[in-house]
């Protein structure tokens, strides 16, 4: 049956409201380092963004004991501290709008590795759309260039691959039963933020810059980039169908850049937009895919 035409336009709604909040996380995290390291940030956001998850899963009275710890660690090693990390740390030198880009190149990298580890063959346009995106990343990553920022660019596709190989163990756990991933997504935030504290707590860093400007770069990144963020995600998943609530995930790169331009005035080179561009027809031209066949779109890949 399908939802209330009430319920999908708020799921619309909703859909919209996160797509902005996401694509401004990106300026946010990058305000942050102005005052921290990256790894400092990436722990100072995890661990109270999860204490607050599982607050909201007492209010929603969803049982708090973990499952699979083992697999939970593995999750929030990947999900929570390499992605966040090396996104922050991609943003210590390197540009907001192609950063976001090079991160959203997810699920070119879940292909890839779902075809080995989930046995899940790429087929028709899917080949397109990794050629596409394989063309767009020697553009935009420009390696015949080491000048300038060449290992931020590399610490972005590193978070994306995180991103990926985080979807690659949901996908996995969901094909042997289904759970709820409100609990799964806290419990991973936890011991992810845990293993990010040791990392930032190990790493030498300068001193955390404390002001008011600081606290509210955090709470945007912890209240609206993780609780909410992920709560309208899930809201969105019940409500839309997976092709467009996949599709409306792809409109951050783009709106990303569009915010880098209007906050910093980023201007990428000729040869950046063209690989830009492939990346963001290749991300199209998945959710397209997704859409038409109306496959179940996992809820890992909604990302703070």
């Amino acid at each position: 049956m399908p939802p209330p035409v009430s319920a999908t336009r708020s799921a619309l709604a909703a859909l919209c409201l996160l797509s902005l909040i996401w694509a401004y996380n990106w300026i946010v995290l990058k305000e942050s380092l102005r005052f921290a390291g990256p790894f400092d940030i990436a722990a100072l956001r995890t661990m109270p963004s999860a204490v607050l998850l599982f607050i909201a899963m007492i209010w929603m009275k969803k049982p708090l004991a973990p499952v699979a710890p083992a697999r939970l660690m593995l999750l929030g090693i990947f999900q929570t501290t390499g992605f966040l990390c090396f996104a922050a740390w991609a943003l210590v030198a390197g540009a907001v709008g192609k950063s976001t880009v090079l991160v959203y190149t997810f699920p070119f990298w879940t292909l890839l590795l779902a075809w080995p580890l989930l046995g899940e063959r790429i087929r028709g346009l899917q080949w397109i759309a990794i050629g596409l995106t394989a063309i767009g990343l020697v553009l935009v990553l420009e390696p015949w260039n080491l000048a300038g920022s060449l290992a931020s660019r590399v610490y972005a596709v590193l978070a994306g691959v995180c991103w990926a190989i985080s979807s690659i163990i949901v996908k996995r756990w969901r094909n042997e039963g289904n759970f709820d991933m409100l609990p799964v997504t806290a419990w991973q935030m936890l011991l992810g933020g845990i293993v990010g504290v040791v990392i930032a707590w190990l790493v030498p860093s300068r001193a955390i810059e404390w002001s008011g400007y600081f606290v509210i770069m955090l709470a945007y990144g912890i209240v609206l980039g993780s609780v909410a963020g992920w709560l309208l995600w899930l809201y969105i998943l019940k409500h839309l169908p997976a092709g467009i609530a996949s599709l409306g995930m792809m409109a951050v790169p783009a709106l990303g850049v569009l915010l880098s331009k209007l906050q910093y005035g980023e201007e990428p080179g000729g040869t950046e937009i063209v690989g830009m561009l492939l990346i963001g027809a290749s991300l199209a031209l998945l959710s397209w895919l997704t859409l038409r066949g109306q496959k179940s779109v996992a809820p890992e890949i909604g990302q703070e």
